[in-house]
């Protein structure tokens, strides 16, 4: 754990994900996993109850500094260490229970799934609350015309509803990634055999451990220890990395339709600039896109092939970019929930936009019923369209969008 470190960090500043994934909040799920272990042992007396209610008490109030732990974990190369000494001193009449049998990839493993959970569960609600709101603007915009553009140019008629559900699709496969995923605890002991759990009441005892553990910290229980195989980790930042994606979708759509020549939406945020008092930047969104650039770098962190029974170097190397990956795409989504409640859209400069090049945007409409020469003369000008004014009307061209807007909030209407 280092300091938390928010000023170059905007987007996840002051919002949900910033508490959860704190120095602070870090330390309070390692104490919590350490308290589990002790409960879960007292229950299969293991260890005796007297130690672990104490231990329970102490680890629910001890208050360590992060900066200190983490200037004495340099020596062990983990946090765990210098923490299960410091609680073993506040409790001196049961410092033999605590962390016992245990190993420190159990408790900062167990933490970590423990702190993602939280933050999981914080990123779903918001993704709900901008599908509900993409939802009734999808609704309301199913037949709002506008120029679909490719590669950054007018392409055929579209309308606002099919891109407002378009976000809503990608949000959707990403909330139900998030809500799939099972973040299980670590327990294993030394090297994953339970060996110190086993050496005491049986290896039937010892896998029964785990999952009593897991019942007490309210994780997943695994059907073995995953220190060395870290699935877990790597699915949980290619969801991360998904959602960040997902939510970047309308926030850069949102930039593009927001400039000044285009006009086509607004923000509700001020948007000041420093220096151009003018402006009005999609300040949002700009927040929103910096986290789906950055996620998915520091999802590929995440899981990386160790040695043997204990990485050298892989494991530690995925707390901070875990860590950043958790805010940054909570922050994102609490941002984006902001963005699109606040959302202004303006149909009649997208009606005015999709009829800029003079009837041009329907030129595929024009090829279908024209035969190659005269298709050429109606495009050789350089001003509006002359003639064939019942092929031009933009409306008249929408192909099935309204329809796949109704199959899209259909699908969003069925989901629990």
């Amino acid at each position: 754990m280092g300091s938390d470190g928010g000023l170059l960090a905007p987007v996840w500043a002051g919002t949900r994900a910033e508490a959860i994934t704190s120095d602070a909040a870090w330390l309070r799920a390692m104490l919590e996993a350490e308290a589990a272990l002790a409960r879960a042992q007292a229950r299969l007396e293991l260890i005796p109850s007297e130690a672990a209610a104490a231990i329970d008490r102490t680890a629910a109030t001890l208050v360590l500094d992060p900066a200190d732990l983490a200037r004495r974990a340099r020596q062990s190369a983990n946090p765990v260490v210098p923490l299960v000494a410091d609680l073993r001193r506040a409790v001196p009449g049961a410092a033999s229970s605590v962390h016992r049998g245990a190993t420190s990839q159990d408790i900062l493993d167990s933490a970590a799934m423990l702190v993602a959970t939280r933050a999981i569960r914080g990123i779903v609600g918001d993704l709900s609350a901008i599908m509900r709101d993409l939802c009734e603007l999808a609704e309301r915009h199913r037949d709002t015309v506008m120029a679909a553009r490719t590669l950054g140019q007018q392409a055929v008629p579209t309308t606002f509803g099919l891109k407002a559900a378009g976000w809503l699709a990608g949000l959707m496969r990403a909330r139900a990634r998030l809500r799939e995923l099972r973040l299980p605890a670590q327990l294993g002991g030394a090297a994953g055999t339970l060996a110190a759990f086993a050496e005491r009441a049986g290896a039937g005892t010892a896998l029964l451990l785990a999952e009593v553990f897991a019942e007490e910290i309210g994780l997943a229980a695994p059907p073995m220890p995953w220190h060395a195989e870290r699935s877990p980790v790597t699915e949980l930042g290619a969801a991360l990395a998904a959602t960040a994606r997902a939510l970047g979708k309308p926030a850069t759509d949102i930039v593009l339709m927001a400039q000044t020549e285009v006009g086509e939406v607004a923000e509700s945020s001020a948007g000041s600039s420093s220096a151009m008092p003018q402006k009005r930047n999609p300040a949002l969104s700009v927040l929103v896109r910096s986290a789906a650039f950055q996620v998915p770098a520091y999802a590929q962190v995440l899981g990386q092939v160790g040695e043997h029974e204990r990485a050298a170097g892989a494991w530690q190397a995925e707390w901070l970019p875990l860590r950043e990956a958790l805010r940054l795409t909570g922050g994102a989504a609490e941002t984006a929930a902001e963005l699109v409640a606040g959302l202004r859209v303006f149909p009649d400069r997208m009606r005015a936009n999709a009829e800029l090049t003079g009837g041009r945007l329907l030129a595929e409409r024009l090829a279908a019923h024209l035969d190659r020469k005269a298709l050429e003369e109606a495009l050789s000008g350089d001003g509006p369209l002359e003639g064939h004014a019942e092929l031009l009307d933009p409306a008249a061209y929408l192909g099935a969008a309204p329809e796949l807007v109704d199959r899209i909030l259909a699908t969003y209407r069925e989901q629990p």
